[in-house]
């Protein structure tokens, strides 16, 4: 056997032990859970006090929904022929929690790199779609989704321009049966002095690294400009797949979605859309009280990251991150609440405590709800479908047996365009699995077969 057949042999070898391991690593990182079939009847929900949303509880009422869209919601409802009729006797029916950024789909265990396909390599990528990425096996989907998380806007990061977001609903077999909306937003992480990166380590920045991450984005938009102006005045001139996805957030229709905390990064952000004529939101948002008149004048909503985050400064309130929402509503500034901040994916289930705790420091605890409901689908182009109940809109909704902004509640069933979905997760299963443990242990047969009794006290 010569030198070159041993090397070819190894090398085909080292290929099919790296396919087998990525399969397995597929395999390892994939929920059981069977997205839901399509609606095949109407089915009425009654005696329930439904949430709309857009208004106060209406108490012992009926929703109807049918081919995946609401049909009827109030007292007074004529339910079809051959529904499927269910009595929720006194439950609540609210929308789907709505919360993001996030990585959700994009990051299974933060600490292992291979699980990780969030950003790309390089300062500017504008083309990278975050929904093309998405794993729908992620076990995170259906944990999130048992508490009532039913939406996310899932983004990319990395670089100064990480690519577009997209608005997932969280159930369905491929990225495509997810994808609500995409591109929802063009996210840029703008450049500031100090920084807290992954883990919640604090990342500095010179001066000079600050100012040239600012010029190069400016300088990006405007090459961006200069391409789209050529192709609009020949289109047969070379195409950039990079340039080419700037194009519809030049046009104004997609907005710019800025990662900013600072007062100075929050009014570098607005004064930059302002100058290149583009629609902002800001993520994050902790300083942006302190320039409210300018938010409002360009009409620029926020999204507060996280509510459940430590003060920004040594001399501020213990509970300022608390009270931000009340604060930035006091002001007349539209906002979501994200309920993301340091641990992305695998803390998006507590989207509804977030706005929770909100409404328990100041906040309106209507608008509360509708900070992780209808707003941010407004906010992200989606406010026609979801959001809330209102007769027309997507059949995505949740049951519960109180408020979903408390920790005690239970969401009992899920609807996502009408398919009920399943709420069983990898952490019910383990709480199943060690009740049975405890359950043997505590019996007189495990001793026999040389298990140990319990302690006696």
């Amino acid at each position: 056997m010569t030198r070159s057949t041993i090397v070819s042999d190894l090398l085909i070898l080292l290929g099919v032990t790296a396919v087998v391991i990525g399969s397995l690593a597929v395999v390892a990182f994939g929920h059981n859970e069977v997205p839901g079939a399509p609606q095949s009847r109407p089915v009425a929900l009654i005696h329930a006090v439904v949430h709309p949303v857009t208004s106060e509880a209406i108490v012992d009422a009926t929703i109807v929904f049918d081919q995946g869209r609401i049909v009827a919601v109030g007292k007074d409802v004529t339910i079809p022929a051959g529904a499927e009729v269910i009595d929720l006797g006194g439950k609540h029916v609210y929308p789907g929690l709505f919360g993001g950024p996030s990585d959700i789909g994009l990051t299974e265990i933060n600490s292992v790199r291979a699980t990780r396909d969030e950003s790309e390599t390089g300062q500017f990528n504008p083309n990278a779609r975050a929904e093309v990425a998405v794993n729908p096996d992620s076990e995170h989907i259906p944990v999130t989704r048992s508490n009532g998380v039913l939406f996310s806007l899932t983004a990319p990061q990395g670089g100064l321009i990480a690519g577009t977001a997209a608005v997932l609903q969280l159930d369905g077999w491929t990225f495509e049966d997810m994808t609500l909306h995409a591109p929802a937003a063009l996210v840029i992480q703008w450049p500031r002095r100090r920084a807290v990166g992954r883990f919640g380590r604090d990342t500095t920045s010179s001066a000079d690294d600050v100012r040239d991450g600012v010029d190069g984005i400016e300088d990006y938009f405007k090459q961006a400009r200069a391409y789209h102006t050529l192709r609009q005045a020949n289109p047969a001139a070379p195409r950039d797949a990079r340039l080419e996805a700037m194009i519809p957030v030049l046009e104004g229709k997609v907005p710019i979605l800025v990662a900013a905390d600072d007062l100075g990064q929050i009014q570098a952000a607005v004064a930059f859309a302002a100058a290149h004529r583009v629609k902002l939101i800001i993520y994050g948002g902790y300083d942006a009280p302190r320039c409210a008149a300018l938010l409002k004048q360009h009409d620029v909503p926020v999204i507060v990251s996280a509510v459940y985050r430590v003060p920004q400064r040594r001399h501020e309130a213990v509970d300022d991150p608390y009270t931000l929402p009340a604060r930035l509503h006091a002001a007349g500034i539209r906002f979501t609440i994200a309920g993301t901040g340091r641990f992305g994916a695998s803390m998006l289930r507590n989207l509804g405590f977030h706005a929770g705790t909100a409404a328990a420091h100041g906040l309106d605890k209507l608008e509360a709800l509708r900070a992780v409901t209808l707003y941010p689908a407004q906010v992200f182009g989606v406010g026609d479908r979801i959001g809330s109940l209102e007769v027309g809109k997507d059949a995505s909704l949740i049951v519960t047996d109180g408020d979903p902004l408390e920790v005690t509640t239970q969401v009992l069933a899920a609807y996502v365009q009408g398919r009920e979905v399943e709420l069983n997760d990898r952490h019910k299963r383990l709480w199943r699995k060690y009740e049975r443990k405890y359950e043997r242990t505590d019996t007189p047969s495990i001793a026999g077969q040389g298990g140990q009794q319990p302690a006696t006290p």
